[in-house]
């Protein structure tokens, strides 16, 4: 059975992602483009308002085609809109994390240069501290519920424009098309900046354009175009969900399913069970999370069929509890803000545990040893990438776009891999994540997966402890189930059971048990925390 349903990609099929946009509204005009906090809105209505967003932009701003405008809002139908409306105005996105701190906010506004910001009414008040050490000039400000019954924006002194304002101003004046092309900048995504502050990548319309094509030929025939109803609780600001959601899954003319606040699981258990939703898209503690819940467990997954996982290491564990809940298998895939994101992905159907699946098309991947020389196989080295899908480089970083390409045009990923024999690869781990124990690679994900498989614990963490005999020693964080209480007697339990699965200086030395794991807003463990 081929793995994709074309053997080509066909770019030519839309000048830019504004065609993208433009051309799928008035295919499906009448049917549901997002729908959140039980208000639905067609494809029509968001052409129609990222038509006004645009034409407000382009009369009543000093803001020129290539300007960047960052979006600092959660998932509701407004970020599509603003987005739309930007990129049709011929504007370069800054898709913006809502809980990033004051000093976050600055670094990334002032990298990127970004004149106009699109951001959460209650978000306001920080605001005004952050704009005046920016080149922001505009400040548009929304309310999760504008679109259902407007809300009143707070008074914090700082001089923006409410965003239902806004619409209403641009439905008096006439949008005028810009003239996008492919190799134009579409977005700026920031990297999470575990290694230092972070960094712009530069991905053009091309680059997402590509990447959505390549993923709409992995997932085949289980997208059935204008049918599909997909449940969105990963943040669309991270790329991620930003290519699924605002590209793939809107191009194929499906309605997302945005849901504002994935931490409310209740919430969101409640909001699935009003859609007959056909695909989700997670990370690990997201479906052990939502698998442990018995409400989740009594909804209808009768029309489930795709369900994709990246972000972080897909556990045996937390595949088959999904599985056995849902009946529905887990694609893992793998990909990074620079590769827009997607590079490999397992077929929904055909997947094989354990591995992030085949490269999609037209990408290609190697593995290199620590003087970009390709190793032999089956042998783990960093993963490098070339395909339509890489971006153009890092915002002015030349030294840094340097960095990790290769002579020959790879992007090295940071990720150490191994390639099978079946054409499938396997991420062992980050490179900065590996812990050596006197001498010897430790990968955390190795141990994470036999710890997760442990019926008494509920998701783990495992990182590297300074040691002066050894170098370092393992060192394992670990949240139980509800049921359980953590003992003397447990711990030594868990050490014997991982005895007889990792050979001795992989075993965890420590065992530390919490709460809670710290975690990113798109729901990755933070080593790095646990380190320091």
């Amino acid at each position: 059975m081929p793995f994709d349903i074309c053997e080509t990609l066909e770019l030519s099929r839309y000048r830019s992602l504004v065609d993208l946009i433009e051309q799928t509204c008035q295919k499906y005009a009448d049917k549901p483009a997002f729908a959140c906090l039980g208000k639905s809105t067609s494809f029509s209505e968001i052409e129609r308002d990222s038509r006004y967003f645009a034409a407000y932009l382009q009369h009543k701003t000093d803001l020129n085609v290539g300007d960047r405008i960052a979006i600092q809002l959660p998932n509701i139908t407004q970020f599509a809109i603003a987005a739309f409306g930007a990129l049709r105005a011929g504007l370069v996105l800054v898709n913006t994390n809502p809980l990033y701190t004051e000093r976050e906010l600055i670094h990334q506004f002032n990298n990127s240069g970004a004149k106009a910001l699109v951001v959460l009414s209650d978000l306001l008040p920080t605001l005004a501290k952050v704009v005046s050490s920016t080149e922001i000039s505009y400040v548009i400000s929304t309310h999760p519920l504008d679109l259902i019954d407007e809300q009143v924006q707070p008074k914090t002194g700082l001089k923006n424009i409410a965003f239902m304002a806004l619409l209403a101003e641009g439905a008096k004046l006439e949008y005028q098309a810009v003239n996008t092309g492919q190799s134009d900048l579409a977005a700026l995504q920031y990297t999470g900046g575990t290694t230092g502050l972070s960094k712009g990548a530069m991905l053009s319309h091309a680059n997402l354009l590509a990447n959505a094509l390549q993923c709409e030929a992995r997932l085949g025939n289980r997208i059935i175009k204008g049918e599909e109803v997909f449940v969105a609780p990963l943040p669309i600001y991270h790329i991620y969900a930003f290519l699924l959601n605002l590209v793939v899954y809107f191009e194929q003319g499906g309605c997302s399913v945005l849901i504002p606040n994935p931490r409310d699981i209740p919430a969101l258990i409640n909001t699935m069970a009003k859609y007959p939703f056909t695909g989700f898209a997670g990370l690990n503690t997201l479906f052990v999370g939502l698998c442990h819940q018995p409400n989740f467990k009594a909804l209808d997954f009768s029309h489930l069929k795709v369900t994709i996982s990246g972000g972080t290491a897909l556990t045996q564990a937390a595949s088959d509890l999904w599985l056995n809940t849902t009946g529905c298998t887990i694609s893992e895939g793998y990909g990074l803000s620079e590769t827009s994101p997607v590079v490999s992905l397992n077929c929904p159907g055909q997947e094989m545990l354990g591995t992030i699946g085949r490269p999609v098309l037209d990408t290609q991947v190697k593995i290199l040893d620590l003087d970009d020389n390709e190793v032999a196989m089956g042998e783990a080295g960093e993963l490098a990438v070339k395909g339509p899908q890489v971006m153009q480089g890092y915002w002015q970083r030349p030294e840094d776009t340097a960095a990790v390409m290769t002579d020959n045009g790879f992007f090295k990923t940071g990720d150490i891999a191994i390639a099978l024999e079946n054409g499938m690869y396997k991420i062992v781990d980050r490179k900065k994540d590996m812990i050596i124990v006197s001498g010897f690679n430790v990968y955390p994900n190795e141990v994470e997966d036999v710890l997760s498989s442990h019926p008494s614990i509920l998701e783990c963490a495992v990182v590297g402890v300074s040691d002066d005999k050894s170098g370092e020693t393992v060192r394992a964080v670990i949240v139980l189930t509800p049921e359980v209480v953590a003992s003397d007697a447990l711990a030594t339990e868990i050490k014997q059971y991982c005895a007889t699965q990792l050979t001795a200086y992989k075993l965890p030395k420590t065992l530390d048990f919490v709460e809670q794991l710290p975690k990113s807003t798109v729901g990755k463990i933070l080593r790095r925390q646990l380190r320091s």
